[in-house]
């Protein structure tokens, strides 16, 4: 960063954070915090900004960590399945359907002659109907 050039207030609230942070940890007393303070708040350029922090250490910037890459499928967000994990998707659906579909057809049909049988005693139909 060039330390004439002008800086805002997120400049400033980020020194002002990193102060904080010093005093916080007790590398500073309450009152070198609020003198700091003023200078950080008062300063217009970086070069303001450095005396405030001259006798404290400084945040190490380490680089972050690369990160391997994964090929995606480039459709949403999901990475894409290998055949044989396709393939044994598709196998679970079937045997499920085919296990369970008899047990729902016959809850259907028992639920449907359960409501002709009862429901006709209970509420007979409108005459006009009839």
């Amino acid at each position: 960063m060039n330390e004439r050039l002008r800086i805002g207030d997120a400049e400033r609230e980020t020194a002002a954070h990193e102060l904080g942070e010093h005093f916080a940890m007790g590398r500073i007393t309450a009152e070198e915090h609020s003198e700091r303070l003023e200078q950080i708040w008062s300063a217009r350029t970086a070069a303001e900004l450095a005396p405030a922090f001259v006798d404290l250490p400084r945040p190490r910037t380490e680089p972050a960590a690369a990160t391997p890459r994964r090929e995606w499928s480039g459709r949403g967000s999901a990475p894409r399945l290998p055949f044989p994990v396709k393939l044994l998707i598709a196998l679970v659906v079937v045997v499920l359907v085919f296990t369970h579909l008899p047990f729902i057809l016959v809850g259907l049909l028992v639920y449907v002659i359960f409501l002709r049988r009862f429901a006709h005693h209970r509420h007979p139909r409108h005459t006009r109907w009839r």
